[in-house]
């Protein structure tokens, strides 16, 4: 049975990172570059409906606690 190579494995966990990086690094510059005011791409942040309008978003993780109900 032959070996496993886990200096290959490592240097192509290794180049992975790098590019991952890179393009972090990447992309980070170009949102630096880019002038205010205008979205990175259209939809990204999911609160914009189609006509460009932004919608009412609340928080909805902390409910309110019902009348008569004390909270513990």
């Amino acid at each position: 049975m032959a070996k496993t190579n886990f200096q290959y494995e490592k240097r192509q966990k290794d180049l992975e990172k790098k590019r991952k990086k890179e393009e972090k690094l990447k992309k980070k510059a170009d949102k630096a570059n880019q002038p205010e005011g205008t979205p990175d791409e259209p939809g990204e942040t999911g609160d914009e409906a189609e006509d460009g309008s932004v919608a009412d978003v609340t928080d909805a993780a902390a409910p309110a606690p019902a009348p008569g109900n004390p909270t513990p």
